[in-house]
């Protein structure tokens, strides 16, 4: 068998949790679209879709949610180690670090359990929001048990109740954040776990993979693109403007999608239904569409539409998260996928021991 760079194109390994399909535009999460995932349910809801296999009754939800409710609280302890961390450790370290120091007594068990999962997910936005407050000189905000999981968040970050379309926004985000196969940091994750090293560990090797420039992107050029093209007047000279100088268009095209994105046609419906007279929204769906048109124009036949990060800049621009947190807000959705792997990993263990081609130099042989 020939080399294969980046192991691109081998399959690693059976999983039940989740579909990303190309060619024809398709991410399924067991057995339902993600799409229509983000447009109708919640993230407590699909979460408990990728951990327990199936969407929840309403005695499920409300345990899965009062058990999220209960995990976001920190402990003295971590408190005290985010405090002495250096102010200039990324946050994406501060996560990894922060994870992988947290106190359990169930730590060291073998088979990871899923209340482990359901521990790191409600936590994780609680070290975010903490470690962002205190480099502020702002006091930390306590967890809100009123408020949902994407809701409580930002009244974490900012420490007031945030507007209701912002949160649900939000919450489809995460949701369609949650899974996207078998990429590099869930990969990671499932090699880590395969030694039979505990959650806690695999999920900070996952998160050191997501902190890397080529995975863990973020929509920070699509907001520039934005801000500079400013209003629905300029939309149309400033994308012509682009196009006929050969540029590229922010937020346009797809490494694996080669037709629409099903992650941006979701925020697409969900920024339709909330729009409410918010600037960013509104300027995204005009320009979506004025420059779908414009690039069949300029670029016929090359099927490019909007990708995730189009719609993901407009709503983090309308809840105006600061573009330090929009990689690890990434992560604390992306951890429902991770653990979802790891729990199905340690179902069916085998540990990863892929093969290298030497190309070295030998020895000298006797004669």
């Amino acid at each position: 068998m020939g080399k294969v760079t980046g192991l691109e194109g081998v399959v690693a390994a059976e999983t039940e949790i989740a579909l990303v399909d190309g060619e024809r535009g398709h991410l399924i999460y067991r057995g339902h679209w993600a799409k229509d995932l983000a447009v109708n349910y919640s993230f407590e809801e699909t979460a408990y879709l990728l951990w327990y296999g199936s969407l929840p009754d309403d005695r499920g939800l409300s345990a899965l949610q009062d058990r999220l409710r209960q995990g976001r609280t920190l402990p003295d302890s971590l408190k005290r180690l985010l405090d002495a961390l250096p102010k200039t450790l990324p946050m994406m370290s501060v996560l990894q670090v922060s994870v992988a120091a947290l106190p359990d007594d169930s730590a060291a068990s073998w088979p990871p359990i899923v209340s482990q999962a359901e521990r790191l997910t409600a936590m994780m936005p609680s070290i975010i929001a903490y470690r962002y407050r205190t480099l502020l000189g702002l006091q930390p905000v306590e967890p809100d048990p009123g408020l949902d999981h994407a809701a409580n968040y930002l009244y974490m970050l900012t420490g007031k109740v945030p507007n209701p379309d912002h949160a649900r926004a939000l919450a489809a985000y995460l949701v369609l954040g949650m899974e996207h196969g078998m990429n590099a940091s869930t990969f990671s994750g499932r090699v880590t776990l395969s030694t039979q090293t505990n959650l806690y560990t695999a999920v900070s090797a996952a998160i050191g993979t997501m902190s890397g420039p080529l995975h863990g992107g973020a929509p920070s050029e699509v907001i520039a693109m934005m801000e500079e093209i400013g209003s629905q007047e300029r939309a149309e000279p400033w994308l012509r403007g682009v196009l006929e100088k050969g540029g590229r268009l922010m937020g346009f095209g797809h490494r694996i999608y080669k037709t629409k994105d099903p992650r941006a046609e979701a925020l697409r419906i969900v920024t339709q239904r909330l729009t409410g007279g918010d600037p960013s929204f509104e300027l995204a769906l005009y320009v979506e569409e004025l420059a779908t048109r414009l690039l069949q124009e300029y670029k016929p036949g090359r099927r490019l539409y909007t990708n995730v990060e189009f719609f993901a800049a407009a709503i983090m621009t309308a809840i105006q998260l600061p573009t330090e947190l929009f990689t690890p807000t990434f992560t604390a959705a992306r951890v429902v996928g991770w653990t979802a792997h790891m729990l199905e990993q340690s179902t069916h263990n085998r540990i990863f021991r892929p093969q290298s081609v030497y190309t070295g130099p030998m020895p000298v042989f006797g004669d």
